[in-house]
């Protein structure tokens, strides 16, 4: 009789004793242990499988038990130790909500505030395990005393303070700003802006990191007058200090500058919702400056009403749609003032351009003149859209754009190269008034297409939107247009998928092909002694690898006489790559050569043996890694394999249209004809 399904047997080890072997009742969830003070690490009975290894560990509530009364000794090396495994420990929900409970939390503060941890590695954990702690939510911030954010602010602070200790108080008052309104305000006293632009200064990428993120939380929940305060001098100095670093920026640093640039761009919401009051005199004299610096009129200011209303021919050759009172422009939101901030400094700092683009349209026929006043205001409205002016940063997007870092008015720069770019598309489509809104469609196609290059600075910013002529738009547009409709139409993505096995099958037998070929591999090994090789290649027959140590790196195949060593294919268990092979686990050397790591390999087999690789360049090691994975019939994931497959599907796909080419694909197949009502047609050949 077979035993019950839901007895598993398996074995138990706790500290201190010998493994047992015991059956497991999963409905009862009762596995025969009376050891109370330990707990199996499984979440769900139903995962114990027969045969499975069960290691018991302490309860959370005794760990969390010892750990406290331990911190609270008073030997230092017992201390130091339990916060060491405390640090570890916090990130567990389950221990952490046993040691909160236990008033755990409050001992850590209290040892900070007294300054007993000093600035060592016993201060490092203890903030770790805090935040840890925090992090679980499961404990409100706004208990967090003053004197607990003096001292952690004070870290900050200071000059020279461990890299450690400083980053994890970054993290500490960033959690205090985002989570409390109150402590914002405490935060906001011990620390400005201006010191953490400090810490911006320096070459480690991780400290830079939490200083920007601490800066975006002080922004967020600064008091609208204080942001323009707290944002422009980061925004200047990450530039200097970050983009410019020659470092490639990682994930966490790319998602702090979106945030920051995100942060930057909303300073403009204001003015972008205020609307123009056209009985403002100050308002109106702005645009009285736009005539008198197009036209070169007596800088006069203060003229009456009666002397302006003359101009109405000049704000027409500016290109505003309200001739007699231009203001009237400027009332709807986006753009609202923006539009006008915008003119005006293009105005007075790029003056020969702004006269340039001006005077050249006044003196074009009237139904090709570029309108620059209308252009301007729609032009600004289609920035503040493409760069989400006004609203809030998107968690997890890592979307910056480097080049609005490099300039301290960058915002006013990206307008003046786009309205010089409208300008010019607009001569190149030969358009009128009517055709208006199509040139903006396709300007904001150069802007978005340009953007998703991520010019690094405004000079290549310029560079790229020469290359976006309407002509290359065009082309564009019906390149993708073409390999839109040859390519997605059902009866296409059938015809794909039909042939992708073929086309993967091929490519299969290329790789064993290659193995079979052999290639020769470096021995890592002492850099001063003289180099050697050892060569591998596949049987024939693809049951056996073979490899042999070579004293010079061959000149083509070596036959398999000269292999001595060789490996069943049937005994490997599996290949690893990179930082998971077990030579690039052995030497820490290695692991700093980044081309040696990327272009590792090992193959384990029985029993417990591996053979480790390192491919001469990346396209053996796709070779190779790909080929090995055919013969243990596991997918072909490289690089190598992602570029033919698509290189030979596309191909094949236009050899097998040639014959359909400028006849429309129908999206679904045509109707089967009915039946006819008599067979009388066919012929009887008997």
């Amino acid at each position: 009789m077979p035993p019950p399904s839901d007895i598993v047997k398996v074995a138990i080890e706790w500290p201190g004793a010998n493994a047992q072997l015991m059956e497991i009742d999963q409905v009862s969830k009762c596995c025969g242990c009376s050891n109370v003070n330990h707990f199996l690490p499984f979440q769900s009975r139903s995962e114990i499988k027969n045969g499975t290894i069960l290691r018991l560990a302490i309860s959370p509530a005794r760990a969390a038990r010892q750990l406290l009364d331990r911190i609270q000794s008073h030997g230092i090396d017992a201390r130091l130790e339990a916060l060491k495994e405390l640090a570890k420990l916090s990130a567990d929900p389950t221990f952490a909500t046993e040691f909160i409970s236990m008033e755990g939390i409050g001992t850590l503060a209290r040892l900070v505030e007294s300054g007993y941890c000093g600035f060592g590695e016993m201060l490092a954990f203890t903030l770790t395990a805090f935040l840890e702690l925090m992090d679980h939510g499961i404990v409100s911030w706004d208990l967090i005393s003053l004197s607990f954010i003096k001292q952690i602010a004070g870290y900050v602070n200071q000059p020279m303070v461990d890299v450690s200790i400083l980053q994890r108080s970054l993290a500490i008052l960033e959690s205090m700003v985002l989570n409390s309104h109150s402590l914002y305000h405490r935060v906001a006293q011990e620390i400005t802006v201006g010191q953490l632009i400090g810490h911006l200064q320096v070459s480690n990428q991780e400290i830079q990191t939490y200083a920007i993120a601490l800066i975006n939380a002080l922004f967020l929940k600064a008091p609208e007058d204080r942001r323009q305060v707290s944002t422009v001098p980061a925004h200047q100095h990450t530039g200097r200090h970050v983009i410019r670093g020659n470092r490639p920026i990682k994930a966490e640093m790319a998602h702090q500058l979106y945030v920051l640039q995100v942060l930057t761009f909303n300073l403009l919401e204001e003015r972008m919702m205020t609307k123009m009051d056209p009985s403002d005199q100050a308002q109106r004299d702005i645009i009285f400056e736009l005539r008198r610096i197009a036209f070169d009129g007596e800088n006069d200011p203060s003229g009456t009403e009666k002397r302006k209303a003359m101009y109405t021919k000049d704000y027409k050759m500016l290109g505003f749609t309200n001739h007699v009172n231009p203001a009237m422009d400027f009332t709807q939101t986006p753009p609202g003032m923006l539009a006008l901030d915008n003119m005006l400094y293009l105005a007075k700092l790029h003056q020969d351009t702004y006269i340039r683009i001006v005077l050249e349209n006044s003196s074009r026929e009237d139904k090709h003149e570029c309108p620059f006043g209308r252009c301007a205001i729609e032009l600004t409205r289609m920035l503040c859209e493409i760069l989400q002016v006004g609203e809030l940063p998107n968690e997890g997007c890592n979307d910056y754009h480097p080049m609005f870092f490099t300039h301290d008015r960058a915002w006013e720069e990206f307008f003046c190269v786009c309205i010089q770019l409208l300008n010019k598309t607009w001569k190149e489509m030969r358009a009128t008034a009517e055709d208006f809104n199509k040139v903006m469609q396709v300007v904001r196609e150069q802007i978005t297409r340009t953007l998703a290059m991520k010019p690094s600075s405004l000079d290549q910013l310029k560079g790229k939107l020469r290359g976006l002529s309407y002509s290359e738009i065009l082309r564009l547009r019906q390149s993708e247009r073409m390999s839109q409709d040859d390519f997605q139409s059902p009866p296409i993505i059938e015809l794909r998928e039909r042939i992708q096995p073929e086309i993967l099958e091929l490519i299969k037998q290329q790789r064993l092909n290659r193995l079979c070929e052999g290639s020769c591999f470096r021995k890592l090994g002492n850099r001063r002694r003289q180099e050697k090789f050892w060569f591998c290649r596949l049987s024939l027959n693809h049951k056996v690898l073979h490899y042999g140590d070579l004293d010079e790196s061959p000149q083509g195949e070596v036959p398999f006489e000269l292999l001595t060593d060789k490996i069943p294919v049937s005994d490997i268990k599996s290949v690893v790559t990179g930082k998971d092979c077990p030579h690039m686990k052995e030497k820490s050397a290695l692991k700093q050569n980044k081309e040696v790591l990327e272009q590792a390999f090992s193959i384990l087999y029985d029993p417990d043996e591996n053979l480790n690789f390192v491919a001469p360049n990346k396209y053996e090691y796709c070779i190779w890694t790909d080929g090995l994975c055919a013969l243990l019939g596991r997918e072909m994931g490289s690089d190598l394999t992602r570029s033919d497959l698509d290189t030979l599907i596309s191909m094949e796909m236009k050899l097998r249209l040639l014959d359909l080419e400028n006849i429309t694909i129908p999206e679904a197949p045509p109707p089967v004809p009915k039946e006819p009502s008599t067979y009388n047609f066919t012929y009887n050949y008997g």
